[in-house]
């Protein structure tokens, strides 16, 4: 294990292990899944109404679950959270025992809960875990009645609905898992590997951790393999140990391998390590992670490099909701929305702000997608968060805060624990922005001026009565104390907002790596100060100065945009669901900007043209474009890069087309013929423009190399009204039979079969078959509608359906898209 230490170079020449077991989340003994069919009561009751659960206030409900999002949305509630309620919610399940299961250990495997939550079995409280995204288990063997119907319910108090600062939706919005053992198993999470690679040999490190229930002591073998995609085993080694009674032990090993393949971004290579428990000749529990080998190394000067490849890292925030759907999670929907981020360039994720689904980790090791791992939004105090509406009445204090002296290091140590063996994950956030001046915490240094390196506001200065920022460093060492604990091969960061007011405390030292938030005039300057800091753009703005500033400077590794995806929650104005400067919507479709962010950052040649009338420019909708806009000498002006993809205007009218290209050279085509002169890659904004009357037709952005040769070109086609309802999968598609997912892209388009990028007409979906409506969403921000029923309207012409299968393998379900004087769209799904 390679200590991490502060020194011109900061080496982690470890490749981490992937990810916690597939099928069964907890790491041990056999796990089901068991998400169908539980009651739901919104509102408070007693237990005992929970236990007869048989009143027409509940009604069935499959997990995941997010009771918040189905609600209506309400202009006086709070922004914070997308003007969506939270409340009190009950949940209630039958599980059926069978005699013979007599003798083993049973537990309840929650992968989260959101939140404060309480678990009963059979009346009995079996325990409460405050902490929403954490995973978590209980023992309920001393409550279990054998050969017979056992009750589980789950009290969820989400009274605090103005706790985030983002949506965080309510209930058991992850999977639920039941898992049956052996008195003698391995613990939760109790396989931990992690890789390390000299020269072309590889060695995986793994720790084993057993645990003894039982009265007597026992004699046994661990056998662990490792184990490549075929099946084939590449190393094998079997310890003997004896494991006292009610006692718990670690077992290390090592497995080598000869020239180890290596899982990088472009090829992303793993491996599977098997874990079997043997005793008297019989296979008493076992586990299977994904693991595999890479190195990656930190310098204070050079940046960040993966397998000894400087990279610079284009990254992304994201949220766990998925729009319509709110928090509940489906592994479909997060592989599409990663896959569409990774075709625009983005090699990372930062789990702002709190840890994810296990799904989504072991999306991002199959995917090869860098992930950082962050567990907190607050410490110790709560920020302020607006509880009526946007900017209305007194700031609040809703938040985590109150729990997090009880249950914050044991929380991490969790996050920790369950995720380690991701070898997507290179570093672990123990916070973001907590050190925001004034919100909560106080410094002298905040009565300096502007020139102490501040892009946010300070509030009006040193605030004695704050409390002290010289607090953050004795917290920051506890954190990253605990995160060592667990995981030696990776580097402790955080996302820090007050850098100026930081850089007086000691929570930059107690960090491996510096994240900056909006910070990039600081990138220089800290350099000099701190030559042996690692520094990189832990949340930035969209603008190209941003990554200019990443470009332009070798020691910073690179960057994460706020945000990758639109998400709920932190809302504008009403009307708005969220926040809206993602590079994809809600419903994951790419946006104008995701186009821009292709241009800086693919590899392969791209181009897109979008357009918006000469006058008044494009119209920013939300808060980062606005201040990115308003940066700019004139607005009005200026290039943006939030033109979407329109050639539909009045004859004569001027139109500014911007093209987002990565070509050394671009001209604009109208009809066959040049209306843009060719002009030369634009050092200055990125994007390349041309201020052109309109007229109807085919309007192309013609990309050339420095010697003027072509190497790619992008249309717009001026469209009719919409005339019909086209299912971008064609006719037939195909979804496991079993809570499989499908997502049907519906596009509006004319009678010529043209995209009709400005429609917006209602849309009916209809359903023969075992299927049911997840949601719809077409990604538009301001619409504040019903989100519960078959009917939506369409956005940019554009919508996003998600339907869920519960049928039988061979059946098939009958879907029908339909609107007013639209053509419908007819699609079959095939379940297999």
């Amino acid at each position: 294990m390679i200590q991490i230490i502060k020194r011109p170079i900061l080496t982690l020449a470890l490749s981490l292990l992937a990810a916690a077991n597939l099928s069964a989340q907890p790491g041990f003994g056999k796990a089901e899944k068991i998400n169908a069919d539980w009651r739901f009561h919104l509102g408070e009751t007693d237990l005992k109404k929970t236990i007869e659960a048989r009143d027409k206030s509940w009604r069935t409900v499959q997990l995941p679950h997010d009771w918040t999002v189905k609600q209506t949305y309400d202009p006086s509630l709070a922004s914070a959270t997308g003007f969506l309620p939270g409340g009190i919610g009950w949940y209630q399940k039958n599980v059926s025992i069978p005699k013979e299961d007599e003798g083993k250990k049973l537990y309840l495997y929650f992968e989260g809960v959101y939140n404060r939550s309480e678990v009963f079995v059979n009346g009995q409280s079996v325990g409460k875990r405050p902490n929403g995204y954490i995973s978590f288990s209980y023992d309920i063997t001393p409550h279990i009645k054998y050969g017979a119907e056992n009750q589980i319910a789950v009290r969820v108090d989400h009274s605090q609905d103005a706790d985030s600062r983002w949506y965080t939706g309510s209930g058991i919005y992850r999977d639920v898992y039941l898992v049956k053992a052996n008195p003698l198993h391995l613990e939760q999470w109790g396989v931990y590997a992690y890789p390390e690679v000299k020269g072309n040999k590889g060695v995986l490190h793994v720790q084993t951790a057993l645990t003894n229930e039982s009265s007597s002591g026992a004699p046994l073998s661990v056998v662990t393999e490792l184990l490549d995609k075929d099946g084939s085993v590449l190393a094998k080694k079997t310890n003997k140990v004896t494991l006292g009674q009610n006692s718990r032990q670690e077992i290390k090993t090592e497995l080598s391998v000869n020239n180890p393949r290596l899982w990088s971004l472009e090829t992303p290579h793993l491996y599977r390590l098997r874990t079997s428990v043997i005793q008297n000749n019989q296979l008493i529990d076992s586990t299977t992670v994904v693991t595999g080998f890479r190195t990656f190394k930190f310098d204070p000067n050079k940046g960040f490099a993966l397998n000894s490849k400087q990279m610079k890292v284009k990254g992304v925030c994201i949220h766990h909701d998925s729009g319509v759907l709110g928090a509940e999670v489906y592994p479909e929907v997060w592989r599409r929305r990663l896959l569409t981020l990774k075709s625009l360039g983005v090699n990372a994720v930062r789990t702002s702000h709190n840890p994810q689904a296990t799904s989504l980790y072991e999306l991002c090791d199959e995917l090869g997608l860098l992930v950082m791992n962050e567990a907190f939004d607050e410490w110790e105090f709560p920020k302020r968060k607006w509880l009526e509406g946007w900017n209305v009445g007194t700031p609040g204090y809703q938040g985590s805060f109150d729990f997090f002296k009880e249950w914050g290091e044991r929380d991490l140590a969790d996050m920790v624990k369950r995720d380690r063996n991701h070898l997507s994950i290179f570093a672990w956030s123990i916070g973001n922005e907590v050190d925001y001046p004034n919100d909560p915490y106080s410094h002298p240094v905040l009565d300096g001026s502007r020139e102490g390196g501040f892009t946010q506001p300070i509030f009006g200065g040193y605030k004695e009565d704050a409390p002290d920022a010289m607090r953050l460093g004795d917290i920051a060492k506890r954190l990253a104390a605990v995160v060592r604990k667990y995981d030696q091969s990776r580097p402790v960061t955080a996302g820090l907002a007050g850098v100026a007011m930081s850089n007086e405390t000691a929570y930059p030292s107690a960090l491996d790596i510096a994240g900056y938030n909006y910070t990039e005039s600081r990138y220089i300057e800290d350099h000099k100060r701190y030559p042996k800091r690692v520094i990189y753009g832990s949340e930035n703005r969209h603008d190209f100065g941003a990554w200019k500033a990443v470009v332009d400077n070798e020691h910073i590794f690179g960057q994460f945009l706020w945000t990758g995806i639109d998400y709920l929650g932190e809302s504008g104005r009403w009307p708005s669901r969220g926040f809206y400067s993602g590079l994809l919507d809600f419903a994951g479709f790419i946006k104008p900007r995701g186009y821009f962010r292709q241009s800086l950052w693919a590899d392969k040649p791209v181009a897109y043209i979008g357009t918006y009338p000469l006058m008044g420019g494009a119209a920013a909708s939300d808060a980062w474009s606005v201040l990115e806009s308003e940066q700019r000498p004139q607005r009005n002006q200026a290039p943006s890069m939030d033109a979407w993809p329109v050639w539909n205007y009045q004859s004569g009218q001027m139109i500014r087309v911007m093209g987002y290209s990565n070509a050394a050279k671009a001209r604009l085509e109208l009809n066959g013929k040049v209306v843009g002169q060719m002009k030369d890659y634009d050092q200055k904004t990125g994007i390349y423009y041309w201020d052109i009357p309109y007229e109807a037709g085919k309007l192309e952005l013609v990309g050339m190399d420095a010697k003027g040769k072509e190497t790619v070109r992008h249309q717009l086609q001026s469209s009719k009204r919409s005339h019909a309802i086209k299912a971008l999968q064609g006719e037939q598609l195909q979804v496991k039979a079993v809570d499989g997912v499908a997502q049907i892209e519906l596009q509006l388009v004319d009678e010529d079969g043209i995209p009709v990028a400005m429609a917006d007409d209602e849309i009916t979906c209809e359903i023969a078959g075992n299927a049911r409506l997840l949601g719809m969403e077409a990604g538009n921000n301001a619409d504040m509608g019903d989100y519960t029923d078959n009917k939506q309207r369409a956005f940019h012409g554009k919508m996003m359906v998600y339907l869920q299968s519960k049928g039988k393998t061979g059946e098939e379900v009958m879907v029908r898209f339909s609107g007013p004087w639209l053509k419908p769209a007819i699609l079959k799904i095939k379940l297999l």
